[in-house]
């Protein structure tokens, strides 16, 4: 027979545990519950304020928050962070960025979550690299590296015919490698697009 769990407990299992963003089926693994029973308590948790919901099947504790940047990896999954929030992150660009943009082989979405919106945009699977770990104020977070995100904000540019900041700082980064990254789109009009600030 399957175990009847209480909040208190489920939070209590989850505060000892690395996660900060966690699904029903994560709760049913520490916990031994049902799927009945988790999704039930959640519901509960949720309306009590006990447990916030950042979408559909994912959440996390009040008091255990995680950062924009962990919510970005685990709102949409397969993805990475990248386009022009990657550029300011490295400040390749002088703009901050306040929408959180991500890279993901599937469809396109956008989500409200925690005060932040984030959007993910679709790239070709061929495409969908460039990117690592990288550990940023002591989180572990997916992003692409300053060439993988300058060549996916150009691919974004020439498919959606807008301009990116003029004042792109790419003194610094390797031009081989953003020559790599540009020929897996398969885009001409993309490799022209390089070529003219490199």
């Amino acid at each position: 027979m399957a175990k009847l769990i209480n909040w208190g407990n489920a939070a209590r299992t989850l505060r000892q545990t690395p996660l900060t963003t966690f699904s029903p089926q994560d709760l049913m693994h520490l916990s031994g519950a049902s799927e009945t029973s988790t999704r039930f308590l959640l519901t509960r948790a949720v309306k009590r304020q006990d447990c916030l919901k950042l979408r559909r099947g994912l959440y996390a504790l009040p008091e255990r928050l995680p950062s924009e940047l962990e919510v970005a990896n685990a709102l949409y999954r397969p993805s990475y962070i990248s386009f022009t929030f990657a550029l300011s992150y490295y400040q390749l660009i002088p703009e901050t960025v306040y929408t959180i943009t991500s890279a993901t082989p599937r469809t396109t979405a956008t989500f409200d979550a925690l005060g932040h919106h984030f959007v993910y945009h679709r790239l070709k699977r061929v495409a969908f690299t460039g990117y690592a770990p990288t550990v940023i104020n002591g989180q572990t977070i997916w992003i692409a590296d300053p060439e993988k995100a300058l060549v996916d904000s150009m691919y974004l540019s020439t498919l959606e015919h807008h301009n990116l900041p003029e004042r792109l700082r790419v003194q610094k980064i390797s031009k081989t490698k953003v020559r790599a990254y540009a020929k897996l789109f398969q885009h001409d009009a993309l490799l022209k697009a390089i070529e003219k600030i490199l």
